[in-house]
């Protein structure tokens, strides 16, 4: 096994909600003084840009101060004069020091007494400036006129005197934005709803690295299971999804009504993008229907829901809640009646599984790190009792626990035993006549190499045991005797959780986020895999129904849109960023976090190139449209640009774009292949004329009515309106122009995606949101017809992939695959199949 498994598995095992909370936090403002620096380098070069500016129209601007008011001349004067004497009388005349013939030794008292004249000497400018401003109102909105109207020849926001142009702001940076010319008068554009709309149609993923009893099977047939905000309901023979959708916040927690349709189900405590808190609460819904049927505990769980369990005497009457606080409040709910019966501290230790005695609802068992708690409720109050290990050694973890036929409790931790609790009677002869009941263990057996993190009880009284480190999953019988075991596959990590179909068939959820289907007897294999770190890149195929994913957990997934199965997965050194098909649909390019790229082959999955362009990390790879060229972004400010030949197989560099001050984040080509338009970190739109050397269009405004084979760049006249007003630079991670030019989806950093009509260049545009993802989107894609939109969490390493739906007909948009552009199901017939349909 190797040290990454191992790693999980202990981190799985102590993994406590305090902890991720810190480590989160600790992320978020490393972000944050990251982007502040980002800005502040920024902010410092448009100052310096600005103050060169501002030197070359100042001879104009004292024209037209003194042709406005004929006696700022004097005082215009009296200022210069002043500064040329005191320039002469520091600095010298001609270049030679007026203390070259003396040489003088300054002493502090020197340096505090010239600071002091000097500024007396800048508050008599201010006071002069501010008298000339008093005396003409109009002379300010002149001036700002004439800075706004001038400009130098060199000067990337070069000079505008035709047309249009109109302003924004970010983060109080100005970004100029070019009208184009089809555009007579800009304040009459109106800005509409799209008549496109989306309906999720499928959620890729499983969150299986860090939760518990989270996957069960319903007599449907159907797989529960949750990923950021969504519940999922999958059909497994069918293969056909349903999704509860209710949830504002990542699902953490999941229960299963003793009836089989009722669910109950608890999300975090999280904040909305106004930095308000979103109060946690538990959800009960039928899952025939997906109707909310219950809301509890609305603003009463702090950070989130850790563990739930119905109780199962009283058909399920109540509920029992353990939350994220530091204190894991325990508490106790009517269902019928949305009340809290009783609450009560448990500990301030990590807390991994609550559950009902399922013959005695008054009591209610507890486990987590180094516990096992025996809770009695009477009369509205809770008792506690602690599990005594006595001559046994202590685990660390008390991993999950589940309840024998006989009405014992067994316990698995992290030593890799399964220990079986009873009830011992008081010892009065020892303690005397205060003794108490205790529970006891009764029996230890050895189970699992590592610890054991899921025990799931048959009808017929058999045990199935999960092991971490071994992968084992175990059948024992009812007097714990082993009969059965199998080993699942190392990449799909260990054993989470244990879901019984039936006697024989289970279902799985491991720690690398996939779902397995199978027997003891015959194995088992993957029906939901996902990535299970933070995702970035995605690019979809240009003319077939497949899509590909890249992220931190180094891998490369190929997903086919249609079946909705994962096609085939590969593992490089380094974690992928970015990636874009190569036009002919048979190769594919991904930009990785150390300056290298490497370009696959989509039928053996075999590098056939690869090459570096600096040592830091990229942020877009873009075919032209003919697939001529490949421009590869990167976080050093450049753009690479390189001569494709042999059909994607051969490149060799052509140029490099140099002229942004910051990172690369976005950049699009012309439709005729020759140009390209970028976007960088501090919020510059620039052109690059490539076929003419990779120069710098130093007049953007030429490009104002230039067509674009695509449109990702979140900054530019067609797409200012997917801004909302304050926003900081970063609100928007990426953007996706649809084939058809009608729609723009958006992905932004609060967990929503918009969709936008196109183009929308007026801010405030209207727009319809949608929610479902547990972090940060970081991309959006359209399949390659727009019957598709393909949108990708950050940190909750889900993929969604949305129906677009025309509102005016009803109707999916390009809703019937093309059979044309299939590819087998393995991606193993001939080459042909990857190339596009013959014309």
């Amino acid at each position: 096994m190797d040290s990454s498994t191992n790693s999980l598995d202990e981190g799985s095992a102590d993994g406590s909600a305090d902890y991720q909370d810190r480590s989160s936090g600790m992320e978020v403002r490393l972000q944050a003084q990251e982007d502040e620096i980002t800005l502040l380098k920024s902010s410092l070069a448009d100052a310096l840009r600005r103050i060169r500016i501002h030197d070359q129209l100042l001879p104009l601007l004292k024209q037209q101060l003194i042709a406005v008011n004929p006696g700022a001349a004097r005082v215009l004067n009296q200022v210069c004069c002043s500064d040329g004497c005191s320039s002469r009388r520091f600095s010298g005349v001609d270049g030679i020091p007026h203390s070259a013939a003396t040489p003088r030794v300054r002493r502090n008292s020197e340096k505090l007494l010239n600071a002091e004249r000097q500024r007396k000497r800048l508050d008599k400018k201010a006071a002069s400036s501010a008298n000339l401003l008093t005396r003409s109102p109009s002379l300010e909105n002149r001036a700002k006129e004439l800075i706004s109207s001038a400009g130098s020849p060199g000067s990337r926001r070069g000079t505008h005197s035709q047309g249009q142009s109109i302003k924004m702001f970010i983060r109080g940076r100005p970004i100029t934005m070019y009208v184009p010319s089809n555009i007579q008068n800009y304040e009459d554009l109106k800005m509409e709803l799209p008549s496109e709309k989306l309906e999720l149609d499928w959620v890729y993923g499983y969150r299986g690295r860090d939760g518990r009893a989270n996957l069960y099977f319903l007599p449907t047939g159907e797989a529960v299971y949750f990923i950021a905000c969504v519940i999922v309901l999958y059909h497994i023979k069918n293969s056909t999804q349903r999704h509860y959708r209710k949830h504002t916040d990542c699902v953490r927690s999941l229960a299963l009504h003793p009836d089989k349709v009722r669910v109950a189900s608890g999300q975090m405590a999280g904040v909305d993008k106004d930095g308000k808190p979103l109060q946690s609460c538990v959800h009960i819904w039928d899952s025939k229907t997906l109707v909310t049927l219950q809301q509890i505990g609305l603003g009463t769980f702090q950070r989130g829901v850790g563990s739930l369990a119905f109780s199962s005497a009283d058909s399920g009457g109540f509920l029992s809640v353990i939350d994220d606080s530091n204190e894991h409040m325990l508490s106790v709910w009517d269902c019928a009646k949305e009340t809290k019966l009783a609450e009560i501290k448990s500990t301030n230790e990590a807390v991994f599984a609550v559950e009902f005695n399922p013959s005695d609802s008054n009591n209610i068992i507890t486990c987590g790190k180094s516990h096992v708690y025996f809770w009695t409720l009477s009369g509205g109050q809770f008792t506690k009792k602690q599990g005594i290990f006595g001559k046994y050694k202590k685990p660390k973890f008390i991993q999950c626990f589940t309840f024998g036929l006989t009405g014992d409790v067994l316990t698995g931790d992290s030593e890799g035993n399964i220990l079986t609790w009873g009830k011992s009677a008081a010892d009065v002869k020892t303690l005397g006549k205060g003794a108490k009941e205790t529970y006891q263990i009764m029996r230890q057996t050895r189970a699992h190499e590592g610890s054991v993190f899921t025990l799931c009880t048959l009808q017929d009284g058999a045990l199935l045991s999960g092991g971490g480190k071994d992968r084992k999953i175990i059948r024992w019988s009812a007097d714990l005797a082993p009969e059965r075991e199998c080993e699942i596959p190392e990449k799909f990590g260990t054993v989470r959780t244990i879901a019984a179909m039936d006697e024989e068939e289970l279902l799985v959820g491991t720690t690398r986020n996939a779902i397995l289907r199978g027997t003891i007897s015959d194995g088992f294999l993957a029906i939901v895999e996902g990535h299970v770190d933070e995702m970035w890149g995605l690019a979809a195929h240009p003319s077939q129904s497949f899509f590909l994913t890249c992220g931190h957990d180094r891998q490369v997934c190929l997903w086919n849109a249609e079946d909705h199965k994962l096609s085939w997965n590969v593992s490089l050194e380094e974690y992928g960023l970015c990636a874009d098909f190569c036009p002919n649909g048979s190769i594919v390019s991904i930009g990785l976090n150390t300056g290298r790229w490497v370009v696959l082959d989509l039928l053996t999955q075999e590098v056939i190139s690869e090459s570096v362009d600096g040592n830091e990390q990229l942020s877009v790879m873009r075919y032209s449209p003919d697939g001529n060229f490949l421009a590869v972004g990167s976080h050093d400010n450049f753009i690479y640009i390189y001569n494709v030949t042999e059909k994607g197989r051969r490149y060799t560099r052509f140029g490099k774009c140099n002229g942004h001050s910051s990172f690369i984040t976005h950049l699009d080509w012309s439709k005729d292949g020759r140009y390209i338009m970028s976007n960088s970190g501090d919020y510059e739109i620039l052109y690059w004329d490539i076929t003419g050397g990779c120069k710098l269009l130093r007049n953007r405004s030429e490009s104002k009515d230039r067509e674009w084979a695509s449109f990702t760049c979140v900054l530019g006249f067609h797409v200012m309106g997917v801004w909302l007003e304050g926003s900081d630079g970063t609100d928007i991670n990426a953007l996706c122009r649809s084939h058809s030019e009608r729609i723009v989806a958006v992905a932004d950093d609060f967990c929503k995606v918009h969709l936008f009509q196109f183009p929308c260049p007026k801010l405030k545009a209207p727009s319809h949101k949608y929610d479902g993802h547990g972090s940060h989107v970081t991309n959006v894609c359209f399949t390659h017809n727009d019957s598709h939109l393909l949108s990708m969490g950050g940190k909750d390493t889900c993929i969604f992939q949305w129906r677009v739906v025309r509102e005016d007909k009803g109707t999916a948009l390009g809703s019937s695959w093309d059979s044309k552009d299939k590819l087998t199901s393995t991606l193993s017939a001939s080459t042909s199949s990857l190339e596009p349909p013959s014309s």
